[in-house]
């Protein structure tokens, strides 16, 4: 499972540098696909917790891959693995939806 971890660490990685990418925007981010991003209060401190955001959504993805080393000698990691993904992509969208909540113009 070695080169799967591999391809699991590169998207990790790509999570990252969307992070990094809206660290260093100058114009509020988008977030979903294919909406708008919303008018906010302050940009700055908008993309900061979004880039926040990916950040930690992409050091609890590569702590969730660390599994992947565990399913030749218990099957049940990759239903932890498949649970775990899952339920951290609901809670990236949950705190989303706090973030822009707090930062979006009245």
């Amino acid at each position: 499972m070695v080169v799967g971890f591999i391809i699991w660490s590169a998207v990790c990685l790509v999570l990252a540098g969307l992070g990094i990418w809206a660290w260093n925007a100058r114009t509020p981010v988008g977030f979903f696909a294919g909406v708008e991003p919303p008018k906010v209060t302050d940009v700055r401190k908008y993309n900061r917790a979004v880039a926040w955001l990916w950040f930690g959504y992409a050091g609890l993805m590569e702590l969730i891959g660390s599994l992947l080393f565990l399913i030749k000698e218990k099957p049940a990691a990759f239903l932890v693995l498949i649970l775990g993904t899952a339920a951290a992509t609901i809670l990236l969208a949950v705190i989303y939806m706090r973030i822009e909540r707090k930062y979006r113009q009245k």
